[in-house]
């Protein structure tokens, strides 16, 4: 039962921040280990760094919002 509940809290605490914008370093650091086992893994304040520039560092609008 305890298991079970810390699934959901786990899978609640994921969605709710990837609904915010907030990405998961757990799942990246997971999926470089499994597909690129060869190149280094970021920090996590490189990798928080690198996905905000992702995202908000353009400031180039490519639709006509703007």
């Amino acid at each position: 039962m305890f298991r079970k509940l810390q699934l959901a809290a786990r899978f609640l605490s994921q969605s709710t921040r990837l609904m915010v914008g907030v990405p998961d370093y757990d799942n990246y650091v997971a999926q470089m280990k499994l597909n690129h086992p060869d190149q280094p893994v970021m920090s996590y304040s490189a990798f928080f760094r690198e996905r905000q520039e992702a995202r908000y560092g353009k400031r180039s609008c490519t639709t006509r919002c703007c």
